[in-house]
């Protein structure tokens, strides 16, 4: 997994850690996702059938784990991406409990992406505003310098206390 950006001096030094964690994190969620799932790959299958459909669940949990971080605001339903791409691999009888573990997985890594972006670690180091629009969506502005709003919805900010 590849999260890759092109910045210089000690700025670069830190966002090229924050990417390395970043990494290291949503490896440690598509492993979860195989790990949980690995040992339901087609049981009648010979051994080394079994093993190279394991290493195509492997590939296929990295691929949706690696592209819902580096496109985590258009990427539309991964776990059931995942789930469609890895469901021929296992017997009809272990797809309930494929789908429930993707489905899982997939969440726990949605959840830390919003964080990453919301949070600004994502998204080349911009934080958004925390409001929401008419229409419910986050807004997309960046908020003012050490808030949490962007100049439309600073009103929206907690008085602080003298």
């Amino acid at each position: 997994m590849e999260i890759s950006t092109v910045r210089q001096g000690p700025e670069a030094e830190a966002a090229d850690e924050r990417a390395l964690r970043l990494q290291e994190c949503m490896y440690q969620y598509s492993r979860a996702i195989y790990r949980s799932i690995k040992d339901l790959v087609d049981p009648y299958a010979d051994l080394g059938t079994q093993l190279r459909l394991r290493r195509e669940v492997l590939e296929a949990c990295e691929e949706t784990v690696e592209r819902l971080a580096k496109d985590p605001l258009y990427f539309s339903k991964p776990d059931k991406a995942l789930f469609q791409d890895i469901r021929r691999y296992f017997p009809i009888t272990a797809q309930a409990r494929v789908a429930w573990a993707v489905h899982e997985g997939i969440a726990a890594a949605v959840s830390f992406i919003t964080e990453q972006v919301e949070s600004g670690a994502l998204d080349g180091g911009v934080a958004r505003c925390r409001a929401t629009t008419r229409k419910g969506k986050p807004c997309q502005r960046t908020p003012l310098p050490e808030r949490d709003y962007c100049p439309s919805h600073q009103h929206l900010e907690a008085p602080v206390a003298a």
